[in-house]
């Protein structure tokens, strides 16, 4: 991304249609591949060209885009098309908010997310090595069918865009597409955006008459010919946009190996597109690292885990585990099977093992939930172990209360905490206990009640089932083996 502004550039990016083929309530430019809508990764490659305005033409769920671009892009301006349909109306009521500008106006589908800063520049740079008053971005491809056709001269420009619904048979055959993205000087647009009428198949204002009108006032429109197809990919359905997210998933994993990840089945591993991988972390399989999660170096990840807005930390393993807006400290250690859910800091080598969950809790420098335990609204110091079944019971049905446990504490088996309850420092508990108040600190809390056996019980209340039969024959050998054992005395 350059840090000097282009004062001689414009980006006009199209986001105003319905997208009926999606057949859904959300619009289709706000549809997510990557960790970001589609009109995201266009406003993100249109940024890093760093253009004097950014204009968004909205129309179709005018609120819910505006928003989105608001969020995604705070200093673009969002123009309202009106009632009059087409490409050529929505480039014209954007041209409107150009009043002053001089330069080139780069035009951009929101749905078309490929398209990255790379490609763009060198677009751009094709554009203005020439004396064309248009250039169209275009591409060969084996199936042309719903794509304008590109018609060429005799001197290899452009002669004419045919939208495929007003194209004869000769003009259908064309291989080569319109891939939706042009650059303008911007007085080839207000001289001929005007003039563009409704008179074609679909009624309406199409952009790609202004080409064929500067050609007849003797301009010159020049094609730039992408050698990557998938570049001009756009999203018009469901499939597409599967398609297009598989396509965009391999460009960043291909990238973070060649940052020196490892990453063993990049057909199995999503990252979106704001993650970041250091060199030397391992991605194992069915994998998916999502949002701004961050993993350093020498961190292993996987098989089957999910990371959304998380941190990993330098050396830490992270197995088979869910895990949200968590901080995994150096060295630590989170898995199998584990739910890591917001809030959650587990500090350096410690440990959240198999099947625990943890919720809006600190887990101090080497301090252990090694199994089977819930743990919400809790401080852990450093050092503590806590044994298998722990739960921290926070929630009295009214409000949140937190339990904090200090250094170095040993909690037994089957522990409950009912907090609001703290325990000291070097505190020990036994196995089974439910801690209702504070344990001070080098304290043994016990909860322990004497044991009852009501004999006979099951023979007399759970009559004719199999546990009354074995029991029946078990007191029956017990009485004639204590009997036998009289006799010998």
């Amino acid at each position: 991304m350059t840090d000097t502004p282009d004062n001689a550039l414009a980006v006009i990016v199209l986001a105003a249609g319905q997208g009926t083929r999606m057949k859904s309530s959300l619009p289709k430019v706000l549809h997510r591949i990557g960790g970001r809508p589609l009109v995201g990764h266009v406003l993100a490659s249109a940024a890093a060209l760093a253009p004097a305005r950014t204009l968004v033409v909205v129309r179709h769920e005018r609120d819910q885009v505006a928003a989105a671009v608001a969020d995604l892009a705070p200093d673009a301006r969002v123009v309202d098309q009106d009632e009059v349909p087409g490409t050529g109306r929505a480039v014209e009521v954007a041209l409107a908010q150009l009043d002053g500008f001089a330069g080139d106006v780069l035009v951009l589908s929101g749905d078309c997310p490929l398209a990255d800063a790379g490609t763009l520049t060198a677009f751009l740079a094709a554009h203005r090595t020439t004396d064309a008053e248009v250039t169209v971005m275009t591409a060969v491809v084996d199936d042309p069918n719903g794509y304008g056709r590109v018609i060429r001269d005799a001197d290899g420009d452009v002669a004419r865009i045919v939208e495929q619904k007003d194209a004869d048979d000769a003009e259908v055959a064309v291989r080569e597409i319109n891939a939706g993205m042009y650059v303008f000087r911007v007085d080839a647009l207000r001289s001929h955006l005007p003039a563009i009428g409704l008179d074609n198949a679909q009624a309406e204002k199409y952009l790609t008459d202004v080409a064929g009108l500067v050609r007849r006032a003797g301009g010159r429109v020049a094609a730039s010919l992408v050698d990557d197809v998938t570049v001009t990919y756009g999203v018009n359905d469901r499939a597409q946009l599967s398609e297009v997210g598989r396509l965009l998933n391999a460009r960043t994993v291909r990238r973070w190996q060649l940052e020196g990840a490892t990453i063993l089945d990049p057909a199995t591993t999503w990252i979106d597109v704001d993650a970041k991988l250091a060199p030397d972390v391992t991605v194992l399989p069915n994998t998916h690292i999502l949002g701004a999660t961050v993993i350093e170096t020498g961190a292993i990840v996987g098989p089957d885990t999910s990371l959304v807005d998380c941190e990993v930390g330098e050396g830490a393993t992270v197995r088979r585990t869910d895990a949200t807006l968590a901080v995994i400290g150096a060295g630590a250690t989170v898995g199998p099977f584990a739910y890591v859910r917001p809030g959650t800091y587990l500090g350096a080598k410690g440990k959240i093992g198999t099947f625990v969950e943890t919720k809006n809790s600190t887990i101090g420098e080497g301090s252990k939930v090694p199994h089977l335990s819930y743990i919400g609204d809790t401080t852990i110091g450093r050092g503590v172990n806590l044994g298998a079944g722990a739960i921290t019971a926070n929630y009295d049905d009214l409000a949140k209360h937190r339990t904090e446990i200090g250094d170095e504490v040993h909690a037994g088996s089957h522990n409950v905490f009912v907090a609001p309850v703290r325990i000291g420092d070097g505190a020990k508990t036994g196995a089974g206990a439910v801690i209702r108040k504070d344990v001070p600190a080098g304290a043994l809390a016990l909860s322990v009640a004497p044991q009852r056996n009501v004999e006979g019980w099951v023979e007399k209340n759970r009559p004719g089932t199999g546990a009354a039969d074995v029991a029946a024959k078990a007191r029956s050998a017990q009485k004639a083996d204590d009997g036998a054992q009289e006799e010998d005395r």
